[in-house]
């Protein structure tokens, strides 16, 4: 027996499973919002009048004016349209709405579906999610490398050089960082697109996998050349619990309930991003700064110097104070800068697919 499935947009409605698909997974909606959604859709491009919303969706039960227009806010906020502005639910003042987006039915076999049928969706979303995670990580690479060139290095001939030197290396290490949490929350998203449990582990595994392996080499790296290598530099733990932030950061809906763009994600990244930082600091942990302090202790012919940030707490080095300061200012940069990545940039592009590839979604689910 066939199964009748609606596409358009990057959204997908399976009519026998009961079930709004967009390109993150399931979109939550109540039942008879899901009946007022589908005679819309089955309807494309024809005016639904306030009676037959009443004798469709409410089966001829009363209701009234309020109840139809919460109705179609809240569809239109499930679907990130604006009625101003609509991409799918026109409003015919005083005569009813109409559905109009392009739509396209399909009628699928039902059973499991081919691999080859049922991939694509999933690969697309969690590469989207990987290349918005590394740009918000090199974003955050370059701001900080900025800012430790300016204040670290001394004001000598080649300072320009250096200052160069230090934003490269920070931009590479933020790319890597953010490039682990993607590919974390890419994983996630490809096997368990409906967990949200599964996209904060996925995070923090990614973070903290990309922190075990990049000391791991940085290690071995400076043992080969110089024959010694700095200690405690950044590593698995700071990974694991950056990526856990990032992930729980991510579980606030990005829409307000009338549809507009929220801007709570970022709101929440910020204190995320510092609680971590300070919890890594007080745990004995370190991020850039901290390794960079480690590296000029290791070779005293060094011209890193982070005696500014010190200055600024009363201290003659940088001890205590200073690397709480800098871990978590660095972490709620990096935590920032990578939520808004993929918040921003998932609102910008819309996540908009194919509608074939969104019904062949749908047919994995």
């Amino acid at each position: 027996m066939a199964s009748t499935r609606y596409l358009f947009g990057e959204f997908a409605i399976d009519c026998d499973q009961r079930i709004l698909l967009g390109a993150s997974g399931p979109v939550p909606l109540n039942a008879r919002y899901f009946d007022a959604l589908v005679l819309l859709v089955e309807n494309a491009g024809s005016l639904i009048s306030k009676d037959r919303f009443n004798e469709e969706v409410w089966r001829s039960m009363p209701v009234t004016d309020e109840a139809l227009t919460q109705c179609i806010r809240s569809l239109r906020s499930a679907l990130g349209d604006k009625a101003r502005d609509p991409r799918f639910i026109e409003t015919v003042p005083k005569h009813g709405y109409r559905f109009v987006g392009e739509v396209r039915r399909e009628e699928m076999a039902e059973g499991p579906p081919s691999t080859a049928s049922a991939d694509p969706i999933p690969y697309d979303s969690a590469f989207a999610l990987l290349w918005r995670a590394t740009i918000g990580g090199a974003g955050a690479g370059l701001i900080g490398g900025v800012l430790y060139g300016m204040i670290g290095l001394p004001d000598a001939p080649g300072a320009l050089s250096a200052l160069l030197v230090m934003v490269a290396l920070c931009g590479v290490v933020g790319i890597l960082a953010g490039l682990g949490v993607g590919a974390g929350l890419g994983v996630a998203a490809f096997f368990a697109p409906q967990s949200r449990a599964w996209q904060v582990a996925g995070a923090a595994l990614g973070g903290g996998l990309v922190g075990a392996l990049s000391e791991l080499l940085g290690v071995d790296a400076f043992t080969l050349l110089f024959g010694r290598a700095p200690s405690d530099m950044t590593g698995l733990p700071e990974g694991l619990t950056l990526g856990l932030a990032i992930g729980c950061a991510l579980l606030v809906p990005q829409r307000e309930s009338d549809g507009r763009r929220s801007l709570m994600p970022l709101a929440v990244a910020v204190p995320l991003g510092l609680v971590s930082g300070a919890m890594i600091a007080f745990a004995g942990g370190r991020l850039m700064a901290g390794s960079l302090e480690k590296l000029a202790e290791a070779f005293g012919e060094s011209r890193i110097g982070l005696g500014r940030i010190a200055a600024m707490f009363g201290e003659q080095d940088f001890g205590p104070l200073s690397l709480a300061f800098a871990t978590a200012f660095e972490a709620m940069l990096f935590v920032t800068m990578v939520v808004a990545a993929i918040r921003l940039l998932q609102d910008r592009h819309g996540n908009r697919m194919p509608a074939g590839d969104v019904g062949r979604y749908a047919g994995s689910v």
